[in-house]
């Protein structure tokens, strides 16, 4: 069968599994074959209108901005869309979003009061609908928020997703950095003007377009959809002690055709890893409809708030309190968490809406990540302090991003109208030919020649990345890894090292901390990041590429090569780096963040479970399973939980790469949800260095990694339903998914599963995974 005849098996298949055939804007040739399908399913992407690499300046991301939550609400209604087909309208919906929250928060979900948009929703689909709830949270005690009056929401935030559309300046004012004198974002900095020369928009986010690039069109509304509908990618700026409220508001269009081919109107937002209840973890089956919202509460608290330093006076869990100092908070430091994300999560329509642009990033802050260089800093007197000083800046008291960037890389393919293209039925994993950095093509970053800390992302559907960093001359760039996943490290690991010359294989949703040092290099000196991860489609990686051929561009996959520029341009005036060296914290010196402390006896006698990713008992429209303990494969269902670990305890969970007789093989980057985990053995052998001194939410299996993985984990602090998947999220949304509870020691009572409607939300009876399961 050749690769065009499987894609057309597979699009009929996963066309009969929706019970309708969406017609998509694919070009009007499939350049398939069997060696190199990427773009899966459609020619390469055109680079309109002269568009070259290098030729646009990254944008940095564009905080939210968090406000105190009000003690009387504004009363607002989210304005109510023309047609069935639009969002509402670039005016309307910013004058809604700068007035204070609409209504309070409340415990359990607000289903008084009604959708705004209930008669158009009537009218567009012909429902007859007398009511359907302002917020679309399932109602009851079964996702009411947990200790709600103990983590009640000292700041909040809104957003609305919404169809693409020009930046108006909506949230300059909320910036921290204020686009003031004293930091690279105010006048004379690098990132004041948003172009590489001084016309164009300066001091604002006014005027920017959705596009990849200056010279390709502009996306259409329906094409991409983002958080507030606008360019830059968005960011939240949080910090241990300060319980966030999200209040995620869903602006797209009514009608489900609205989407230009690929994408689902409905909405349910994952907090990617936080350690948060479950009714505000974005469970999968949780989705609200155009029109409602959903407050999502994040107590902002160190995982083992419940069991250690409950009277938050632990010398090193502190956060900062604005005015040079610090508070402490209850938990265990060595939990603290740094890099995170946010997107949606929606069963069977993850890899599409996250495709489409629902993500954002999310940096927490605490007083050992505090963000702000040379203020009591630990590599000065390691006793007595605990701010690491990592590269930041030092205009704010906290949350500096002069020198510390966010970096969210994609791979992602448009038509022959420079519009986002998506193939949704190819089930192995979804391949764009452009690398995008925070959704750009290739763009270029100047960089002062001083320390930087970089959060790398890999916001990818299926594709992974194995990051070098190299002059143009193509002469490595040493660096050091300090945070793998959301977590910083017990020490940083130099690259290159014995065990690899750069980062390490990063899947799906796997962050990597690393700071690199410019201040080597010359004045005119560009240095690049370079991937190496060659794939042919979206099985796996098929190999790592030579760095000199991919430097020159000589791969069959057009993933592979240069994705980002970084120029090496003059000092800062009167700036000086303050920042910690991170070779003093290598292994056998200075500690970042110990590894918390699992007992011997803990180990010895804690739960096993086995989960095996694979295909096997797997449909044509579902082939993907998880395999249970050993049982048989199993398909996504909401109602079944697969594991019920109890409050407190520490588990051993095993993740295992099922081939089923294919030689070649595939690979899973496999998530759990809520609690990090440490690697204990991979193949039964010591994990690598950068893996022995982490914590992770992400874990790598299969080929460039292992087949199975063994890790520990301990549950605290909140219950309810969580998830465990591949993070390959087409895998993800064809089936490989699995839900599991937390549960009170004795109490393993079983949480109905949500069924969300236009009108409402249900349940349905859960179940444990049945005996007749585990044949």
């Amino acid at each position: 069968m050749t690769g065009l005849q499987r894609l057309s098996r597979q699009s009929f298949l996963a066309c009969t599994a929706l019970g309708c055939c969406i017609v998509m804007p694919t070009p009007a040739v499939a350049q398939v074959t069997d060696v190199v399908d990427i773009p899966t399913g459609a020619p390469r992407s055109p680079l309109l209108n002269g568009t070259t690499a290098f030729s646009q300046k990254l944008l940095m991301l564009e905080e939210f901005g968090l406000q105190p939550l009000p003690a009387q609400a504004s009363g607002a209604r989210l304005p109510v869309p023309s047609g069935c087909t639009n969002s509402p309208g670039a005016s309307a919906l910013d004058t809604f979003l700068r007035q204070p929250i609409a209504t309070l928060p409340t415990e359990e979900a607000n289903i008084q009061d009604q959708n705004p948009w209930l008669a158009k929703v009537n009218a567009c689909l012909g429902l007859g609908l007398s009511t359907s709830p302002i917020e679309g949270r399932p109602p009851g005690r079964f996702f009411a928020h947990q200790r709600f009056q103990e983590f009640f929401p000292a700041v909040y935030f809104q957003s609305a997703t919404a169809g693409a559309r020009t930046n108006t300046g909506l949230r300059d004012s909320q910036q921290m950095h204020r686009y003031a004198a004293g930091t690279e974002f105010g006048p004379g900095g690098l990132y004041y003007s948003l172009n590489s020369g001084t016309s164009g928009p300066q001091g604002t986010t006014k005027g920017v377009a959705p596009r990849l690039h200056p010279k390709l069109p502009v996306q259409n509304a329906n094409s991409l959809w983002t958080f507030d509908g606008t360019f830059p990618l968005k960011l939240v700026m949080a910090r241990y002690g300060e319980p966030v409220l999200f209040r995620h508001y869903n602006a797209l269009p009514i009608s489900p055709t609205a989407n230009r081919g690929f994408g689902i109107n409905q909405l349910t937002t994952h907090h990617h890893n936080g350690h948060n209840p479950a009714e505000s973890d974005g469970f999968a089956g949780a989705y609200f409809f155009p029109g409602q919202f959903y407050d999502y509460r994040w107590p902002m608290v160190l995982s083992g708030n419940d069991r250690l330093n409950t009277d938050a006076s632990g010398p090193r869990a502190k956060t900062p309190d604005g005015l040079g100092g610090e508070r402490g908070v209850a938990g265990d430091w060595r939990q603290t968490m740094s890099t995170h994300w946010f997107h949606d999560h929606r069963i069977d329509h993850t890899a599409e809406n996250v495709y489409k642009g629902m993500a954002a990033m999310m940096n927490i802050y605490s007083g050992v990540d505090r963000g702000r260089e040379g203020l009591n800093c630990h590599y000065a007197d390691p006793q007595n302090n605990n701010n690491l000083c990592l590269p930041s800046g030092t205009y704010l008291d906290w949350g500096n991003r002069d020198y510390d960037v966010n970096l969210a890389l994609a791979d992602k393919a448009w038509n022959s109208k420079g519009q986002l293209y998506f193939n949704l039925f190819n089930t192995d994993g979804f391949l764009g030919d452009r690398i995008v950095v925070n959704m750009q093509f290739k763009p270029f970053m100047e960089v002062r020649p001083r320390r930087y800390r970089f959060r790398i992302l890999n916001s990818s559907v299926s594709r992974y990345f194995k990051v070098a960093v190299v002059t143009a001359g193509g002469q490595r760039v040493p660096f050091h890894l300090i945070g793998n996943d959301g977590n910083l490290m017990e020490h940083a690991v130099r690259f290159p090292n014995a065990e690899s010359q750069e980062l390490p294989i990063q899947g799906t949703a796997e962050r990597f901390d690393i700071i690199v040092d410019f201040s080597r290099y010359a004045q005119g000196t560009k240095i690049y990041l370079v991937n190496l991860a060659e794939h042919e489609d979206g099985r796996r990686p098929k190999k790592i590429a030579d760095l000199s051929k991919a430097m020159k561009g000589e791969s069959d996959d057009p993933g592979v090569g240069k994705f980002l520029e970084f120029r090496v341009v003059a000092p800062r005036p009167g700036s000086t780096d303050l920042s910690m060296k991170p070779e003093d914290y290598e292994p056998g010196k200075l500690a970042m963040v110990n590894l918390p402390e699992i007992l011997p006896e803990e180990l010895a006698n804690a739960k096993r479970r086995t989960f095996t990713f694979g295909r096997s008992n797997g449909t044509d429209a579902d082939p993907w399973t998880i395999k249970t303990d050993g049982g048989r494969g199993l398909t996504s269902k909401l109602e079944r939980v697969s594991a019920a670990p109890t409050l407190g305890a520490v588990e051993i969970w095993t993740i295992r790469t099922e081939e089923e007789g294919d030689p070649t093989g595939w690979t899973h980057p496999v998530h759990i949800h809520f609690e990090e985990g440490q690697i204990l053995t991979r193949d039964g052998l010591p994990p690598p260095i950068w893996e022995r001194w982490a914590r992770k939410d992400v874990f790598n299996t299969g080929r460039l990694a292992s087949n199975e993985v063994e890790v520990a984990l301990r549950f605290g602090d909140f219950l309810g339903t969580y998830m465990e998947h591949c993070h390959n999220t087409q895998h993800e949304d064809h089936a490989m998914l699995l839900r599991w509870d937390v549960n009170r020691p004795g109490d393993p009572m079983l949480i109905r599963a949500p069924l969300p409607d236009w009108g409402g939300v249900g349940y349905a009876d859960s179940f444990l995974t049945s005996p007749d399961d585990r044949d």
